[in-house]
């Protein structure tokens, strides 16, 4: 039984026995793992606040083949975001970023674009706050780099560009149609909200922000890709209700 040691993102925690704690990180080098904290909600715990949401740590941890959970054995504090958590909205974009990457990844599977994608999300959270802007470029990247994102440019059954009209698409489906090859039930995207997710796809997260783009397509095409990965995971995200309730309060 080796003892691991790797760079990790803290993704969820959730309390286990009288003082343990059941977490779900992301090794950079492995993927998605989950393994338990002994001690870990005791008052005089060792891994003190190294196991807060979106953590960056170093990690050592034990783990055996018949057994699905690794023994964390130790953590060392790399990155904290416990400063940006403190205003709710950024906890609740946090939450968002946390979920979304705990229930799309499979576990064991290696994610290395995945995690500089989580790390510079929560960054980008500290300086910007949880912009939609923000949050649209890493729910983009997240389903790009899952696969499960189609083409923003053209119609899915006829090829045609569909750069300076709206596009169609069925809920919780990526494929876009134009107006002539659209199903009736369809909903519309506005042909600025697909603008903005290009954008985000064809350049850096900076580049994004650097051009301000319109709260209303933002606020769209950030919709259209959390319905998109709510069909992939196959349940409905809990942070998003959250996030969507507070954005319209703040609104």
């Amino acid at each position: 039984m080796p003892l691991k040691e790797s760079e990790a993102i803290v993704l969820r925690t959730f309390p286990l026995g009288e003082g343990d704690r059941l977490v779900s990180f992301l090794d950079r080098q492995v993927g998605r793992v989950r393994g338990v904290a002994r001690g870990a909600r005791l008052p005089k715990s060792r891994f003190g606040s190294t196991l807060e949401m979106l953590a960056y740590i170093r990690i050592w941890y034990f783990e055996r083949e018949t057994r699905d959970l690794v023994r964390i054995n130790q953590c060392e504090l790399l990155e904290s975001f416990m400063d940006v958590q403190r205003d709710y909205s950024s906890a609740i974009g946090f939450a968002l970023v946390s979920e979304i990457t705990d229930s799309v990844l499979g576990e064991r599977e290696a994610a290395d674009a995945q995690f500089r994608l989580i790390l510079l999300t929560a960054r980008a959270i500290r300086v910007h706050g949880p912009s939609q802007a923000v949050l649209a470029y890493f729910c983009l990247w997240t389903a790009r780099l899952g696969g499960w994102l189609g083409s923003l440019d053209r119609c899915s059954r006829c090829a045609r560009a569909l750069q300076l009209e709206p596009a169609f698409h069925s809920a919780g489906f990526a494929e876009l149609f134009c107006a002539d090859c659209r199903d009736n039930w369809a909903k519309s995207i506005s042909k600025e909200a697909l603008s903005v997710g290009r954008t985000a796809l064809a350049g850096t997260l900076d580049q994004l922000l650097k051009e301000n783009p319109p709260l209303g397509p933002t606020k769209e095409i950030l919709s259209y890709t959390l319905d998109v990965l709510e069909r992939h995971i196959e349940k409905k995200l809990i942070s998003r209700k959250t996030f969507e309730t507070g954005e319209s309060a703040i609104g």
